[in-house]
């Protein structure tokens, strides 16, 4: 289908929407529900998943599905707003009312409503289901676009036997026939997996439908976070099977406090000096054989460093290009350039005025000694500290995301006749 409208940006670049790939004049918006009381898990919805914070899993699956007019989080936290925005959210500040303990989905959901007059169909994605895919909200929202339904929700498949308590002590088989024995034999069960679920704007706020859809999921797609022990299984789940996004063409990485751990030795003859872990720069080399162009960032500030860009070249055969006291300005014109959009685009720093390039960046990270200025914008907090290893650790990361992404559309699916 043609495009209908083009993506709205805020202004540092990043799209708040997408490119909405459909002939539908109905605004679609995505609403991402994550309050901050979680009782559960504290703050559930930003702890790190497999290195991303939770609620980037699924930001990052609905923006990249190109089917929403605008992508959003409720929220009534502060740190959840700032993790929503460096993934490109817009934000709905909730009310008290809707913040409680007892406050439903519905209630929540309705009051953005009422408070966004010109979306038309919300597609209410669950925070807690991190292995979703553009894939799966694309072929969802065709029913309600091309089909006509205006509800329509996520299921699984199970092949679990639920028994019926009779009386104590006394059971009775309550979903499949004694006659088919072999699970194989059996279609098995829908069930709602809660990764989400769509519905037009009169059903949510009238509460009444006449067309429902469900759409299935894969088993392996189908996780759902509530308790702390649920915690190993969802990453260990997501690293294999988790949307990563498009892959990076470029990655720009401070020198000081990201290769360098910010030290300056004083020589017997007075020069100053810096050290390199030989990990770090294995790194850069790993992605430089991976088809990834390395650009090392230097500054006036770091005079140090500065001196020694032609033996950085040298050493690791990247770029290396001075920027201001504001690197967005410099780092811009070369995403321009070379025609990048910022999501291709992987952005290391450890400082607070690199906050707006990771911000904008679809991959961006900070040592684990980031000010935290710099650490709240970025999508990926390393265990290591800059000059430490920690620029090794993004680049496996990054790595890892580009082979997930070639990946992801073709992922063997789990045959359900072999569990």
């Amino acid at each position: 289908m043609a495009a209908r409208n083009q993506a709205s940006h805020d202004e540092n670049g990043r799209q708040n929407g997408t490119i909405s790939k459909r002939s539908d004049s109905r605004h679609l918006a995505a609403l991402v529900l994550a309050r901050g009381g979680s009782k559960g898990i504290p703050l559930k919805n930003i702890k790190m998943l497999a290195g991303v914070p939770l609620l980037g899993w699924v930001l990052r699956a609905a923006i990249d599905s190109e089917m929403f007019d605008s992508v959003w989080v409720s929220t009534d936290h502060d740190e959840i707003e700032k993790v929503a925005k460096s993934w490109g959210a817009k934000v709905h500040r909730r009310s008290p009312e809707v913040s409680k303990d007892s406050s439903s989905s519905v209630e929540t959901i309705q009051e953005f409503l009422r408070h966004n007059t010109e979306v038309d169909v919300v597609c209410h994605i669950q925070c807690t289901s991190p292995c979703l895919h553009p894939s799966h909200l694309q072929e969802a929202l065709k029913k309600i676009i091309e089909d006509g339904y205006d509800s329509v929700f996520s299921v699984v498949r199970r092949h679990q036997f639920r028994w019926k308590e009779v009386k104590q002590g006394i059971s009775q088989l309550m979903n499949l026939n004694p006659g088919i024995p072999r699970r194989q034999d059996w279609d098995g069960e829908l069930c709602e997996n809660g990764s989400f679920y769509i519905g037009t704007r009169d059903l949510i706020l009238k509460e009444n439908t006449t067309k429902v859809a469900y759409f299935e999921m894969e088993p392996e797609h189908s996780v759902d976070i509530d308790v702390d022990i649920d915690w190993p299984v969802a990453e260990e789940r997501v690293l294999r099977f988790g949307y990563f996004g498009r892959g990076v063409s470029i990655m720009f990485c401070r020198v000081s406090r990201c290769l360098t751990n910010g030290k300056v030795f004083l020589s017997p003859s007075g020069e100053d000096m810096v050290s390199f872990h030989t990990r770090d720069t294995t790194g850069l080399r790993m992605l430089q054989n991976d088809g990834v162009e390395v650009v090392l960032l230097t500054s006036s500030e770091d005079p140090v460093t500065q001196s020694m860009a032609d033996k950085l070249k040298k050493m690791i055969g990247c770029e290396v290009m001075d920027v201001g006291e504001e690197p967005l300005k410099d780092v811009q014109s070369v995403v321009e350039k070379n025609r990048l959009d910022w999501k291709n685009v992987a952005y290391m720093g450890n400082d607070p005025a690199d906050a707006t390039c990771l911000n904008l960046a679809g991959l961006s990270a900070v040592p684990a000694d980031a000010p935290k200025d710099a650490a709240d914008s970025a999508k990926y907090t390393c265990r290591h500290a800059g000059g430490m290893g920690a620029v090794r650790e993004f680049a496996e990361h990054i790595l890892l995301q580009k082979e997930k992404a070639k990946t992801q559309m073709k992922q063997d699916r789990i045959d359900r006749n072999n569990f």
